[in-house]
């Protein structure tokens, strides 16, 4: 008689506040300056993009080309990981972070393991929905000390039904910037824990149906904390993305534990 798959577990520790692509509001982006910055400023948890180099190598970097945050210009996919030596993450952001080098997923799971941070990873396929869900998933399975809870979330939701199928019990949220109609019924077909939507999105009724339906609702990305960041609480989300940790972590409700 088939079984049912198993179900998603919730997050070990479900923070209130979540650094943004690391602090990336202090440090370059999807860096491991990042991570490291977020878990001295107090955050327990960071958010970061995975994506693929040509050779398949899952790295944390958000866009499709190395135009806006590297010293060098071209598509991501155009590279491999022998390149990586030669790219410089961390100038542009700023003198103090020259040399600093875009990370590969196995290297920010390690740094996240020995910091005692967890993770939100978003997918960022730019058109290799499974290859990109697949290379996430072997490299979670293959930790020999499982992170204290992992979410993987992705506008792509292809690439989110893919990764469910290789993962089946890491939680998983699709991402909306507004949701359309559909939006639960998507988020049961991929047995989520969560949708995360737009800051602008999360208003009272949205929050109200997301729990409805059993689904956390958390929204980013929050860097005002005297205004979207009330708006956000007033609505009764469960969490915020910030690029700015330190905004927030003193605050008695988003600094606090759920």
């Amino acid at each position: 008689m088939p079984t049912d798959p198993p179900r998603p577990a919730r997050p070990a520790r479900l923070p209130r506040l979540v650094a943004h692509r690391g602090a990336s509001g202090s440090a370059p982006e999807n860096t491991l300056a990042a991570f490291r910055r977020a878990g001295a400023l107090g955050a327990s948890w960071v958010e970061f993009d995975v994506t693929l180099l040509g050779d398949g190598t899952p790295v944390i970097f958000h866009d499709a080309t190395l135009d806006r945050t590297t010293d060098r210009t071209g598509p991501l996919n155009a590279i491999g990981r022998a390149d990586l030596a030669t790219i410089d993450a961390g100038l542009r952001f700023g003198p103090a972070f020259a040399g600093e080098r875009i990370p590969t997923l196995a290297e920010t799971l390690a740094l996240l393991r020995d910091a005692g941070l967890s993770a939100n990873i978003e997918l960022k396929p730019h058109g290799a929905s499974v290859e990109t869900a697949a290379a996430v998933a072997d490299a979670l399975a293959g930790m020999a000390v499982p992170l204290p809870g992992i979410t993987v979330s992705s506008f792509d939701h292809r690439s989110l039904a893919a990764f469910r199928e290789h993962a089946p019990s890491v939680p998983v949220a699709p991402l909306f910037e507004t949701p359309a109609p559909g939006w639960r019924e998507t988020a049961a077909a991929l047995r989520a824990e969560a949708v995360h939507v737009g800051r602008n999105a999360a208003d009272a009724a949205l929050v109200a149906a997301a729990h409805a339906a059993g689904l956390a609702l958390r929204c980013y990305t929050v860097n005002d904390r005297a205004e979207a960041a009330r708006r956000a609480a007033a609505a009764g989300g469960d969490a915020i993305f910030t690029d700015y940790p330190e905004r927030f972590l003193g605050d008695p409700y988003w600094g606090a534990s759920p």
